[in-house]
């Protein structure tokens, strides 16, 4: 029953995000950087999460657990930080992988103090499954951006990411 209400509510968040989703013209140009990538990333997650509805995922679960699969066992401190997510955000997006059995969560290997996250073999088949969507919407991405302008824009937000806003900001 779980399973249903989860799907459920996957499938109404993207039926509602199809009655979001505009063309470019629609969008006002902004000067700050800040509302333009959090409006275009509102944007491209609508697009995978309908691509990742068919597996019952949403995006930020279909990252989590290619991450952990990547990863491996890992804190989620750890996971946060190589996913750039604050702690307590990241805490919130793995309960609902948890009470599906696609994580769990054990004491950890070097220190009995920690917890590790660990993909189980739910979640690694729940994460086969979202592939097909995932290479999807990758594919769509590419084909209305062009692919050279896709992976351009993944290089300008790797250096993004890479940057040193945050302790630039400390040394003012």
């Amino acid at each position: 029953m779980r399973t249903y209400a989860h799907n459920r509510s996957v499938y109404t968040h993207i039926r509602d995000a199809k009655r979001v989703m505009r063309t470019a013209s629609e969008f006002q140009a902004t000067p700050c950087n800040c509302a333009a990538l959090r409006e275009a990333a509102r944007y491209v997650t609508q697009l995978y999460d309908q691509h990742l509805a068919a597996a019952g995922l949403l995006t930020t679960q279909y990252s989590i657990l290619a991450r952990l699969k990547r990863l491996g066992p890992t804190t989620i401190s750890a996971l946060a930080q190589d996913m750039v997510m604050d702690r307590t955000t990241l805490g919130r997006n793995i309960v609902p992988l948890q009470r599906r059995r696609l994580i769990v969560v054990r004491r950890g290997r070097d220190d009995g103090r920690s917890k590790e996250l660990h993909l189980t073999k739910t979640g690694l088949a729940r994460l086969g499954a979202g592939l097909n969507g995932w290479t999807k919407a990758q594919a769509q991405f590419d084909a209305t951006l062009g692919s050279d302008r896709a992976s351009e824009l993944r290089g300008l937000l790797r250096a993004v990411v890479g940057s040193d806003f945050r302790t630039d900001i400390a040394a003012e």
